[in-house]
């Protein structure tokens, strides 16, 4: 069913610890922002898909190397906007910033096979999402936006 009345824009923002119990969280809450915008199960399955391979790069490869502070703890933020059909996502960690973008964005690369790393985590945002952008420095972080237009059957 296609809802031609959306609220033409909202946006909610998330700071939490980068640890792994929160990648659900992240997923759960995209989710629920997302219903406004009257999205089907599948794109809900997406997109939740893709937030959690982002929250995740983001706890194993941006701090995977960098000692947490035991008053100070590592942060991801979440943000997510919507404007009219369009989820845009971006995932932002303060972490050890990626060398290689390209590199890093091929298929089945990993810089943690010793964790046994797939290597798809940008192949599957990428499938699932319509659009991803990967902004990086080494030593500062790397931001993650996702972007997608949900109904595109009722166009």
């Amino acid at each position: 069913m296609c809802n031609s009345n959306l609220k033409e824009t909202n946006e909610m923002e998330l700071l939490f610890d980068a640890s792994s119990e929160n990648e659900g969280f992240s997923r759960v809450a995209v989710a629920a922002f997302m219903t406004g915008l009257n999205p089907t199960l599948e794109e809900v399955s997406d997109v939740k898909t893709a937030v959690s391979e982002a929250v995740t790069n983001a706890i194993i490869h941006g701090y995977g190397f960098v000692k947490q502070e035991e008053e100070v703890k590592n942060k991801i933020r979440l943000h997510c906007s919507t404007q009219g059909k369009n989820i845009r996502i971006s995932v932002e960690d303060k972490g050890v910033g990626i060398e290689d973008v390209h590199k890093a964005m091929e298929p089945l690369f990993t810089t943690k096979p010793e964790l046994e790393r797939s290597g798809m985590g940008f192949a599957f945002m990428e499938a699932f999402m319509d659009e991803v952008q990967v902004y990086s420095v080494v030593g500062e972080g790397t931001r993650v936006v996702m972007e997608k237009t949900l109904g595109k059957d009722c166009e």
